[in-house]
């Protein structure tokens, strides 16, 4: 299965995707991470992606996408995978499409803005080992204290209310419109993210038919 996870900031797409990952015994593949890996590499394109972030400029697709199909010919990947960060838009998207790497599925978590705004509230992360947990759906075990590491949890600035709003207006403008963009094609599969993890859960693999 060759996914993309679809869905606002705080929709939950990180956690489903350890879930499906998990189950399908498949690969996350973090456009984040592997950047900042193809640099410390020192792979061409990873060269060619540090030159602009020295530069203090943003790596173009042409370079992201590069570097992604550089990752999806892992044998990892050879039983498909789940793709985190990428695409953003719908450029983004034809520029995948023009480069031969395939998508089966896009799901989509749908949740209201103001929804989002309450759950992220109440996300903390480690500040040791970035280990992600919230106060009333993934409690840690002890108040305050990582389950893997024994870390402090702690909120993240960037989930106070009016940076959520602010990111969530950005994903509206620039993300929202992949929905349509794989409507179209017939690989769209939306959920609704308001529910239990373990409902969620269920729905997502309902719809995926695993």
């Amino acid at each position: 299965m060759k996914l993309i996870l679809l869905g606002a900031p705080g929709s939950g797409k990180g956690t489903l995707a350890e879930i499906i990952g998990r189950r399908c015994h498949i690969p996350t593949i973090s456009t984040g991470n592997i950047l900042r890996a193809a640099m410390k590499d020192g792979s061409p394109v990873g060269l060619r992606a540090r030159e602009y972030v020295d530069g203090g400029k943003l790596v173009p697709d042409e370079i992201i996408i590069g570097i992604v199909r550089e990752r999806l010919a892992g044998d990892d990947c050879k039983a498909g995978y789940i793709l985190d960060g990428m695409p953003r838009t719908i450029p983004q998207a034809e520029a995948l499409e023009r480069a031969g790497i395939e998508i089966d599925l896009a799901l989509s978590l749908a949740m209201p803005d103001e929804a989002i705004v309450k759950r992220m509230a109440g996300r903390r992360v480690c500040r040791d080992c970035g280990a992600s947990y919230h106060i009333v759906n993934i409690p840690p075990k002890a108040e305050g204290v990582c389950d893997k590491c024994g870390g402090a949890l702690s909120a993240r600035g960037d989930d106070a209310p009016e940076i959520i709003r602010e990111r969530l207006a950005v994903y509206h403008k620039e993300t929202e419109p992949l929905e349509d963009f794989y409507r179209k094609r017939g690989r769209l599969r939306t959920v609704d993210g308001q529910r239990t993890l373990e409902e969620t859960t269920r729905a997502v693999t309902e719809a995926l038919g695993l």
